[in-house]
């Protein structure tokens, strides 16, 4: 009974823990996002040029973070194979920390010209190897340390941190901004949330001195000291992974399609879209209260799917999430043009719950999916390829479809991403309850 409730105790420290880092990495990742629709266009790039331009351009930095993360996801992937989860995490979280924090105190383009914009990009550039790095490690932090009958419950922290994230981005622009002219707060008020992300800094030394890795990588380890050839590893894991599992990746990727599509088209496309609409022009205020409230809602919503992925399969929730998704991006937009805070609130809150369907059983969904010698490379390089095909370009496109096409196409984009995820789905197996 003693041992029983240690390792509860033991597995809710590791779960919130996790939380906590993947919660301030996301941040630190999303509030680019909010700055490079709000900010960066203004204070990065040369002001004679016309807004939406600004506006593509800025959204083309926000890319290079997703470019970056298949990279960070090799990287990452080939050392927590290697050495295991919570060292490979740890350094992925001070990447993030110390790169975040100097796009706080990078001076504008006013300041240093054409340095400032390259500089912004190598940053960004950063940033995304760091996330690409640490989703995998916080992910299976978790998974591989929950009980098989819990793993897509204890899964949902790890992925909790996105929506935590996009509060703690929003919550900080919307409390610097109404704190302070809006003047001060373009020239350098925004630069406030970016340098307080020196916080991930001391989250990463926590994880180092106070968590232990995984049993899953542990018993690896062992079995390896052993001699034991079955669980041997080649020199590089991620090789070995693409060797043996490149279907298996691909659809991973094509899974990862509409989460990744839909939600930076509702946490960075929309606020743009809201704010420079001509018919609409509303507050940026009101767009990033909206997205605050979604995410909130997102966050609950998680861990009742995964739960619920426990019980009735990881792929069912999974497929019925991208059904929805696809469908309601074609009541999105209609809503967004009524200028009702309420009808915008219930946008983008019903978006990221359906969202909430896929995103919160795919942390263990992508770890039954690969064995333990590969499992970190595997499920990242699956997360990652999905992240640049399907979010890297997704505000840019959305921008694009806008303005020559109309709003209306936006919304089919939506559906194309759905449709993609649901046919990855159709050929990768149910997982649920296998062993790791």
């Amino acid at each position: 009974m003693a041992q029983d409730q240690s390792q509860t105790q033991n597995m809710r420290k590791v779960a919130l823990t996790s939380l906590a880092g993947t919660s301030i990495e996301w941040y630190d990742f999303f509030l680019y996002g909010t700055a490079a629709a709000v900010i960066f266009p203004k204070a990065f790039f040369p002001q004679d040029l016309p807004p939406l331009v600004l506006l593509i351009i800025s959204f083309s930095t926000f890319a290079v973070g997703f470019i970056a993360r298949p990279l960070g996801g090799l990287v990452f992937g080939h050392f927590g194979d290697r050495i295991g989860r919570k060292r490979t995490l740890v350094v992925a979280l001070m990447m993030m920390g110390a790169a975040t924090t100097l796009i706080g105190f990078l001076p504008t383009y006013a300041s240093i010209g054409i340095a400032a914009p390259l500089i912004l990009v190598l940053l960004r550039f950063v940033q995304g190897l760091a996330i690409g790095g640490q989703w995998g490690g916080a992910m299976l932090l978790v998974t591989e340390s929950a009980p098989a009958e819990k793993r897509g419950w204890y899964g949902a922290y790890a992925q909790a941190g996105a929506p935590v994230g996009v509060i703690l981005a929003n919550l900080a622009f919307i409390g610097v901004s109404s704190s302070m002219t809006d003047e001060a707060f373009m020239d350098w008020g925004w630069r406030l949330p970016f340098i307080a992300s020196i916080v991930l800094i001391g989250i990463s030394m926590y994880v180092q001195l106070k968590l232990e890795d995984t049993e899953a990588f542990k018993a690896l380890q062992a079995n390896q000291a052993q001699g034991d050839t079955g669980a041997s590893v080649a020199a590089s894991p991620v090789i070995e992974a693409i060797r043996r599992y490149p279907k298996r990746i691909m659809l991973a990727a094509g899974a990862f399609l509409s989460v990744q599509v839909t939600f930076y088209i509702l946490i960075a496309f929309i606020i743009a879209y809201g704010v420079t609409a001509p018919e609409l022009a509303l507050s940026r205020d009101t767009m990033l209260t909206a997205v605050l409230i979604a995410a909130a809602i997102m966050i609950p919503s998680q861990f009742y799917f995964s739960g619920l992925s426990d019980r009735l399969g990881r792929k069912q929730i999974y497929r019925w999430g991208a059904i929805l998704t696809g469908l309601w991006g074609f009541a999105l937009f209609p809503l967004i043009n009524t200028g009702e805070p309420l009808m915008i609130v219930i946008a983008v809150t019903l978006g990221l719950t359906f969202l909430g369907m896929q995103y919160g059983p795919q942390a263990a969904y992508f770890t039954e999916l690969f064995t333990t010698e590969v499992r970190y490379s595997g499920a990242s390089l699956g997360y990652q390829i999905g992240a640049i095909l399907g979010g890297a370009l997704a505000p840019t496109i959305a921008v694009l479809l806008w303005k020559e096409l109309g709003i209306f196409y936006v919304s089919v984009y939506i559906l194309v991403a759905a449709v993609l995820t649901l046919w990855s789905l159709s050929a990768l197996e149910e997982t649920k309850g296998r062993a790791l």
